[in-house]
């Protein structure tokens, strides 16, 4: 059961990013490079594997944040962006 749950977690979101990049007339890139209107959210996970939180002096930081990573969360709703400390 709790794996149908997951499974079904991530087809929604792959499935929202789908309809946001379909609605903004765009695409992203694959792992050949290429632009692609339908990325797989495995893809996606993947692209984001190099950023890390860095907390110096009580003050948090994220590295590695790319403008192709921004772009990608651009996509994503509000609450995910807050993950990356992006909006606000």
């Amino acid at each position: 059961m709790f794996l149908g749950l997951c499974l079904l977690v991530y087809s929604l979101g792959q499935r929202e990013l789908r309809r946001r990049l379909k609605e903004a007339k765009t695409g992203l890139k694959n792992q050949l490079g290429k632009v692609t209107e339908k990325p797989t959210l495995r893809w996606i996970f993947q692209c984001f594997q190099g950023i890390h939180l860095l907390v110096q002096s009580g003050k948090k930081q994220v590295v590695n944040l790319t403008e192709e990573r921004q772009k990608i969360l651009s996509f994503f709703s509000l609450s995910v962006q807050d993950y990356y400390i992006l909006s606000g």
